[in-house]
């Protein structure tokens, strides 16, 4: 099968053409760092995540880019709160942020610019589009003109004559039904305090659009492969985004628009005011690790709505568990004597993993492959039927999907802790053979209270940590 993307663009699924063989270019909108980033964030960037190791898998050489928003109104708006010089104020959640993808497992992206680090390219893409009709000025604050641009509203589908048309618009967000000319650069006003740049163009700061396309162009070329973010920012942002570039270059800036649906909580939008509201570090403060997390928020394919709830996390944990299980189990089985069936197992759910996520990254097709696999080889060690070179080509089989899934257990311990719990495992074993059951099953007990996990088998105790 080949791989197809269903494009926001075009609403149908289309087979994807790198625009340079062997090598994609991908850019997506990265968080405004004005607070700490919350579960429905993550969902969106974890399938951008999934999508990026994918690539890889299938031997492409992916750029990939996520920028940091550090200017906009709200972080504006906080950091005077605060009292907080914007710099001081922003650095607290961009280092959250990062500290969030490293639990969750996420690749580093190839560059993550910050907005404030691109104002001269900002003012000079401004400036362009003045030159070609595309902008105008008023009071300092420049505006970007809708109705220049042909085809304005054509991502979103948006019935131009139907929709509440508005003037002009300041605001970096605005309502979904207002198309209205759009802020690019903003004068300086005395409420802003300290925030803003002398530029050609004046004193003020740059609007939220105009970010994205000046800092995607700059590290992935005018016209790249693919542009990833949430439904939410499919508009205004995207569209504000394609007219700005487009504008400015006359040419197509990007061929593949990707957007992932809402993340809800227990069936309910993730409000403050109903006490669904999620960051990671809620989450994890309730005993659940990051790839725990990961699990969950990867397992939905990307375009359906994520229904997120304790109870999913549980089956997360348990699936993770079986998953780790395996791999773990098969690193260190001997090896019997073969009837020849594994190796049609391992090409089939190689077969059947790719032409899921080649299906516009369908990942929960590809997890009931996984799982699949994982019951039939299951099934091959427990009647011995599985030799040493096919539980070696079932591992590198399972490494290979983990490259992409990235499920596998990374639980860090000393030696410290390792010896005494093998010293503890030790006096269990003791206790058993001399018929002490209820210090054996209290050893158990006290171990599982501090999260380990103990498996006995003819082969002996194994332990583990609970995620």
């Amino acid at each position: 099968m080949a791989l197809r993307f269903k494009n926001s663009f075009t609403r149908v699924k289309e087979d994807f053409k790198p625009i340079e063989e062997g090598k994609i270019k991908i850019y997506t909108c990265g968080p405004t760092v004005y607070n700490f980033q919350h579960i429905g964030n993550f969902r969106t960037f974890m399938w951008g995540d999934l999508l990026r190791r994918y690539l890889q898998y299938k031997g492409y050489d992916v750029t990939y880019v996520m920028n940091i928003t550090d200017i906009d109104d709200k972080i504006i708006r906080d950091s005077q709160a605060q009292k907080k010089s914007r710099k001081e104020f922003i650095q607290k959640y961009v280092d959250a942020f990062l500290e969030d993808l490293d639990s969750l497992g996420f690749l580093k992206p190839d560059v993550q610019p910050y907005a404030t680090d691109h104002i001269d390219g900002m003012v000079e893409m401004i400036q362009q589009l003045v030159a070609r009709g595309f902008a105008y000025e008023i009071d300092g604050n420049y505006y970007y003109k809708i109705s220049a641009f042909k085809d304005y509203g054509k991502l979103a589908n948006l019935d131009m004559d139907g929709l509440k048309a508005g003037a002009r618009v300041s605001a970096d967000e605005y309502e979904k039904d207002s198309v209205s000319d759009f802020a690019l650069w903003k004068a300086w006003q005395e409420s802003d305090g300290d925030i803003y740049w002398d530029t050609p163009i004046g004193k003020g700061r740059p609007g939220w659009h105009i970010e994205c396309s000046v800092m995607s162009q700059k590290y992935l070329g005018n016209h790249f492969d693919i542009h990833t973010g949430g439904v939410d920012l499919l508009f205004p942002h995207h569209e504000n985004e394609i007219a700005q570039s487009e504008g400015c270059t006359g040419s197509k800036s990007v061929n593949y628009w990707l957007h992932g649906e809402h993340l809800i909580v227990e069936g309910k939008k993730m409000s403050k005011s109903v006490g669904n509201f999620y960051t990671l570090r809620d989450i994890m403060e309730k005993g659940y690790a990051g790839v725990v997390v990961r699990y969950l928020l990867a397992s939905t394919y990307y375009r359906q709505q994520l229904n997120f709830t304790f109870q999913g996390l549980e089956a997360a944990r348990n699936s993770l568990e079986r998953y780790n299980d395996f791999i773990t189990n098969l690193q260190s089985y001997n090896g019997g004597d073969s009837d020849n069936s594994a190796e049609a197992i391992i090409a089939k759910a190689k077969t059947g993993f790719e032409d899921a996520l080649d299906d516009d990254l369908n990942v929960s097709g590809a997890l009931g492959v996984v799982f699949d696999f994982i019951r039939d080889i299951n099934r091959l060690k427990a009647e011995n039927k599985l030799s040493v070179e096919e539980r070696d080509n079932a591992l590198a089989t399972i490494t290979a999907f983990d490259s992409v899934l990235n499920f596998r257990y990374h639980i860090d311990s000393d030696d410290s802790d390792s010896s005494e719990i093998e010293a503890l495992i030790q006096k269990r074993a003791d206790a058993k053979n001399n018929k002490d059951f209820a210090l054996a099953d209290k050893i158990r007990n006290d171990l599982l209270e501090q999260g380990i996990i103990l498996e006995d088998s003819r082969e002996g105790t194994k332990w583990k940590k609970k995620v």
